[in-house]
């Protein structure tokens, strides 16, 4: 977690944590090769995804109410980005074995792209 003084505006911030050196396993219950959503925090904590997209498209996949705004992103692919779309227009990239805490940010769209980079 982030701590921040009195009055300190946490702007566009989102916790990115590494795994453990690629493996096609599971971790926090979201199988390989999935990027799967964890509505809280106690999902992710509990391995316990809410919703998980597989698929590489050319477009947007918007998410349902199971995966929309979570809290929690885990991605076990172990070549493929997560470009996220957030409800503000705003977008980002997930790399490969990576998770991604949203804080105050709402996911509503997804693309998983081949690439390994973003």
């Amino acid at each position: 977690m982030i701590a921040a003084g009195a009055g300190a505006v946490l702007a566009a911030a989102a916790v990115l944590t590494a795994a453990t050196p690629a493996s096609a396993t599971s971790r926090y219950g979201c199988a390989y090769p999935r990027v799967c959503f964890y509505l809280t925090e106690n999902d992710y904590f509990g391995d316990s995804p809410t919703a998980a997209f597989q698929d590489v498209t050319s477009g947007w996949q918007t998410l349902g109410s199971r995966s929309r705004g979570s809290a929690w992103i885990v991605n076990t692919r172990n070549d493929d980005v997560a470009y996220l779309h957030f409800t503000d227009g705003a977008t980002a990239c997930l790399l490969p074995n990576f998770d991604r805490y949203n804080g105050s940010h709402i996911v509503d769209k997804i693309r998983i792209s081949s690439s390994s980079t973003c």
